[in-house]
């Protein structure tokens, strides 16, 4: 959530900013600055009439007759008082109800770094690691190569849930873990991450700290409850969602806390399943584990001092680098431009992993850095060393790797002519010596 103060007193530049991100609704912006003068005077108004009805009500306990007329004067001013300081409350949280609501679906401000353009198009390459595969027989995509090792079996999941969805069999399923565990491995031993296992389902505010909600609540998937249940849920005050990615609990460890500057930087990494609805995608990417509506994928986590934030984000996306490198596969790096980028990032770089049957790059992980974006809707802050005032902390994460389209990765680039697909030597270990995959 971007700074009320910062964006009323810096309106010009706010609409700007935002118009490099194809963000253009002056009307809405012109309304938030209008807000946030009205919320200044009524502040000013309330703590006036405070004033003023403390020094009536020392007035009236000066009054020595408590029957006279003047007393009951006195009364009757301290009562208007009281009705005024009233509506001028109430004034003031409807003010602030708009306000927030107002900040709560604005997305954040482009970091002065990130490139200008509104599509992909307009992203910037910044470097290419390995060679393009190349084939002399005619390229098979994940689904028919995985279908033909009995390894992926979408009809069944369909069956089973609906459309987007698919079950690993097998080596697929091992080759699903193994790569969940060499990721973890990896950023836990070479990259020093703290490991965690969080909930799959979160609470709203756990959602809306991160920026989930209220702008993407019809990609969520919200848990329908029982009678019982929204009794329960009512009384606690949230309602439930399943996670679209780790980055929702990992990241929300820390709302509403203050860490010590010594503690920084903080850095997580985890595994969870993740749930989207994808909704507006109906169309696009419905063939096979491309965009799916469960998917697994081990998140890198980090938070740190403002003035770390751009190390800390190559140091992030060098690390999501690590696991293709460890695997072997072709990937390139891009920046992202201020329009392609995601509502609550200023900066990010995506890792495009080679798909030879799409004969594109496709991404595999978005590298962000968040600024105060998140933690300033989540309340997480350090104390600097100085035992000064706390600060809001500012958060990275990306995926470290999308485990799915990884598992689509090696089967697309390391297919063979007789069907058949070579595991990454990185992961021959997991797969218990297994340096193949054969069709049966």
């Amino acid at each position: 959530m971007l700074d009320l103060r910062y964006v009323s007193e810096n309106l010009a530049d706010v609409k700007a900013a935002l118009g490099r991100r194809g963000f253009d609704d002056s009307v809405l912006l012109d309304r938030l600055g209008a807000l946030a003068e009205e919320r200044k005077k009524v502040i000013t108004d309330v703590e006036a009439l405070r004033q003023q009805r403390n020094e009536a009500s020392q007035a009236m306990g000066r009054v020595a007759d408590k029957k006279s007329g003047e007393f009951q004067a006195k009364r009757e001013e301290l009562r208007a008082l009281g009705d005024q300081i009233k509506h001028g409350e109430g004034r003031q949280a409807e003010v602030e109800a708009e306000l927030e609501s107002i900040l709560l679906n604005l997305p954040n401000l482009p970091h002065d770094d990130t490139p200008d353009g509104l599509t992909e198009e307009d992203n910037v390459v910044e470097r290419v690691w390995g060679d393009e595969p190349a084939f002399d027989f005619e390229v098979r995509d994940h689904v028919e190569i995985g279908t033909a090792l009995g390894i992926l079996d979408f009809e069944r999941a369909a069956k089973i849930s609906g459309s987007r969805f698919v079950v690993l069999r097998g080596l697929g399923s091992r080759l699903n873990r193994a790569l969940m565990q060499l990721m973890l491995d990896v950023h836990t031993s070479e990259h020093g991450y703290e490991e965690v296992w969080p909930p799959v389902l979160v609470k709203d505010s756990a959602m809306r700290g991160t920026g989930q909600l209220p702008k993407f609540a019809g990609d969520a998937f919200r848990i329908a409850k029982d009678e019982e249940w929204e009794a329960q849920a009512d009384a606690q005050g949230h309602d439930l969602f399943l996670v679209p990615t780790a980055e929702v609990p990992i990241t929300n460890l820390h709302a509403d806390e203050i860490v010590p500057e010594a503690a920084l930087p903080i850095a997580y990494t985890g595994y969870t399943a993740c749930f989207r609805s994808e909704a507006g995608s109906y169309g696009k990417d419905t063939r096979g584990m491309i965009r799916v509506h469960q998917f697994d994928k081990v998140e890198l986590v980090r938070f740190c001092h403002p003035d770390r934030g751009d190390s800390e984000l190559r140091a992030l996306t060098t690390h999501a680098e690590t696991i293709l490198q460890k695997l072997g596969l072709h990937y390139r790096v891009v920046q992202l431009c201020a329009g392609d980028m995601g509502f609550a990032a200023q900066k990010s770089y995506d890792l495009e992993v080679w798909l030879p049957a799409q004969n594109a790059y496709r991404e595999i992980s978005s590298c962000s850095w968040f600024g105060d974006f998140q933690t300033r809707r989540m309340r997480a802050r350090f104390r600097p060393e100085a035992k000064g005032k706390p600060q809001l902390l500012h958060t990275l994460n990306g995926s470290g790797l999308a485990i799915g389209r990884t598992l689509v990765a090696i089967l697309e680039q390391n297919q063979r002519s007789d069907g058949s697909v070579d595991v990454p030597a990185a992961l021959v270990p997991y797969m218990g010596g297994i340096e193949r995959l054969t069709p049966s």
